[in-house]
Formats: C-alpha cells, sequence, structure tokens
C-alpha cells in the first residue's frame, strides 16, 4: 500500500509540473496570436490597447476559465455573442451535422437537434476545406433560413471548430438586427477554444492515466483491450433525434474519439499468438508493457502539441533535440519514474515513441546530440 501511495504522489507531482509548465506557454500563444489578428478587427478603433483587444482577451478568458468541456463549448458561445448577435454551435459526426446550442436564434436550446446540411454552400465549404468561410444568407440552408430567418444584411460566416486536424463542430454566425459580427475575433476565438479543449483533453488523459497507474501497483488487472491514444470527443452524449441521410462518398468521421469498433478489431488481431508481441509474457506483465506504450505516446503528444513551430523548424533543420531538448528530457524523466523499474523498461518506450512520432522514423532529424 505504501508503495502505491508513493507512486501516485509521483505520478500527481509529475502532471501538476508538466501541467503548470505548460499551460502558461499556451495562453502566452493565444495571447499573441489575438494581437497578430487586431489590426483586422479592430479597424481604426485604436489598435492593441483598444476594447476590442480587451474584449477579445476577456472573450478567451472566459474560455479558459472552463474545466470540463460542455463548459468551455458553452463558454464559446456565450464568449461569441460580443463579437455576432446570433450563433449556433453545430456537431458534425461521420458527414452529418446537428445542433447544439445556440445564442440569439430563440432559447439556447432552439437549434438543439436540428440537421444542417452540409453538403453544399458555405457550411460544406467550411467543413471540407477547415477554413472560415463568409457568405450570403441566400446560400445558406434553406430549411435553416426558414426556420430561424437571416440577419437584415444577409451576411453569415460559418467557422470549423478543429480538433487533432478533423472539423468536430461547425460554428454558425451572423449579424441578426444588430449588424454585429466581427470576423476576425470570432476566428481567433474559435481558435482558442479549439486548442483549449486539446489541453483539456489532454489533461484529462494524463490523469487517467496517472490513476490507472496507481491502481494497476495495488490490484494488477487482466490485460485491457488496447486502444490508441485520441482526443476525446466534447459531444460524445450528443445524441441527434434524426438520423442523416447517406451523403455520397463521404469524409472521414470527424469527431476525435476512439472508434470501440476499430479498437476491438485491432486488438482482437493482436491477441494472435503470432503478431502479440506480449504473447510471451504474463497477463500482468503485458499490460504494464501497454500502458508504458500508451503513456509514452501521451508524453510525447503533449511535446508536439505545444511545440509545433518547434518541431517543424527542428526537422527542417535536422536539429529537433536541441530544439526540444528541455521538454524530451523533462518527460523521460517522468516516463522513467514511472516505468524504469518496473517490467516495460527494457521496451525503451519513450526513446522509441520520440523516434518515431516526433522524428516521423528519421534518426537523422533529432541531430548529432541525441542519444538512442
Amino acid at each position: 500500500m505504501a508503495d502505491s501511495k508513493q507512486l501516485q504522489q509521483i505520478v500527481e507531482r509529475a502532471v501538476t509540473q508538466v501541467l503548470s509548465r505548460q499551460l502558461p506557454k499556451l495562453q502566452a500563444e493565444l495571447v499573441e496570436r489575438v494581437i497578430a489578428e487586431l489590426p483586422a478587427a479592430a479597424g481604426t478603433g485604436g489598435g492593441a490597447g483598444g476594447p476590442v483587444a480587451g474584449g477579445l482577451v476577456q472573450a478567451i478568458a472566459s474560455v479558459h476559465a472552463g474545466t470540463t468541456q460542455k463548459e468551455i463549448l458553452r463558454a464559446l458561445l456565450d464568449a461569441a455573442t460580443g463579437f455576432a448577435a446570433r450563433v449556433a454551435l453545430f456537431v458534425v459526426k461521420a458527414g452529418a451535422a446537428t445542433g447544439w446550442q445556440g445564442r440569439g436564434l430563440g432559447d439556447d436550446e432552439a437549434v438543439k437537434d436540428f440537421p444542417l446540411d452540409i453538403s453544399n454552400g458555405p457550411t460544406a465549404h467550411a467543413y471540407h476545406n477547415r477554413t472560415v468561410t463568409p457568405a450570403n444568407i441566400a446560400e445558406m440552408d434553406r430549411r435553416f433560413v426558414k426556420q430561424f430567418g437571416g440577419p437584415e444584411n444577409e451576411q453569415l460566416l460559418v467557422l470549423p471548430l478543429v480538433l487533432k486536424d478533423k472539423v468536430a463542430a461547425l460554428l454558425y454566425a451572423d449579424a441578426g438586427a444588430d449588424g454585429l459580427l466581427d470576423a476576425a475575433s470570432l476566428e481567433v476565438l474559435v481558435m482558442a477554444t479549439s486548442s483549449w479543449l486539446e489541453v483539456a483533453s489532454l489533461r484529462k488523459q494524463v490523469q487517467k492515466e496517472a490513476g490507472d497507474g496507481a491502481a494497476s501497483v495495488s490490484a494488477p488487472a487482466p490485460a485491457p483491450v488496447q486502444t490508441v491514444s485520441s482526443f476525446s470527443d466534447p459531444f460524445a452524449a450528443h445524441v441527434p433525434k434524426h438520423t442523416a441521410k447517406a451523403v455520397p462518398e463521404p469524409e472521414p468521421a470527424a469527431e476525435v474519439v476512439e472508434v470501440g469498433a476499430r479498437a476491438n478489431a485491432a486488438s482482437a488481431a493482436a491477441s494472435a499468438p503470432a503478431t502479440d508481441p506480449f504473447a510471451g509474457l504474463s497477463a500482468e506483465d503485458a499490460d504494464t508493457h501497454r500502458k508504458a506504450q500508451r503513456f509514452a505516446r501521451l508524453l510525447v503528444d503533449e511535446i508536439k502539441l505545444y511545440n509545433q513551430a518547434k518541431v517543424a523548424e527542428g526537422r527542417r533543420n535536422k536539429d529537433l533535440y536541441d530544439r526540444l531538448k528541455e521538454d524530451i528530457e523533462k518527460s523521460r524523466s517522468t516516463f522513467q519514474k514511472r516505468y524504469g523499474s518496473t517490467a516495460a523498461a527494457s521496451g525503451d518506450y519513450f526513446q522509441k515513441e520520440v523516434v518515431r512520432s516526433l522524428a516521423e522514423d528519421d534518426l537523422s532529424v533529432m541531430g548529432a546530440n541525441f542519444r538512442m
């Protein structure tokens, strides 16, 4: 029991250190991005120190105050009303979009379960190209316009909320009768929300892994179904009442979630003695190896998430390790504290994941100072 508590304290301390180090960095990067967008948003209203800047920073801060995915998304909609008269969020799953919540279109649930057509028009353009799309109300889904009307100036905006390079939702915005539609500020707000959702999901995953690690010390469990590390779906509990029609040549599923069927199939294939690398191990040791692999992926994914520019530059200049040395070595230490004295130590999973994920299996991009 003492060992279990000690391990839990070590993991909790490591998680706290990682998050406390990285979250301020992300907030600073988002503020810099906000400031970069302000000239377009502010017009002649006084630059970065004007009311637009203050309102946008305050809006992002309200999103950052959310601790759960639903809180973050509700904060997005509330904050967006400072830059558009009417907004609505539509969940995208398997090539179909359904309403989640809105503001300014009646009550907050007015758009719930509304089936938005994303096969053409600005919604299709925003979804397929993952880009902010301005349009005229005449180009919008006719059923949506019939039910909710349109803005007096006829101008609207569709913004994709992108998670892990896939569109998880679409934000509709228009000026209503007030003439308020600040495209640049809305774009920055949606980008900030996407980043914060990834942080929330990563934090949740790290905490889950930490809990699993502490529990496995005191009570070893049977080998679990092996899954891949992925982003949790903020709309997992949202089940639309209608059934979406099939879309010709559908795009890949837009929600970034662990797909149970795919994971089960992968696990079934891995269970065969000829393909399972842990087939000769005890159930307890195989479980430890699998958890070590997942934890290594999680740590390296975090490095990539917070250092995208450095990763790109390091690959291009073949000095990736020098640029990321501090992050790599701190994550390596975290991994070693957890798995360095377990059966999984011989697998060297963190090092392998650094080469596989950060270097994309090209050892030369790590640079001369990287040790194998």
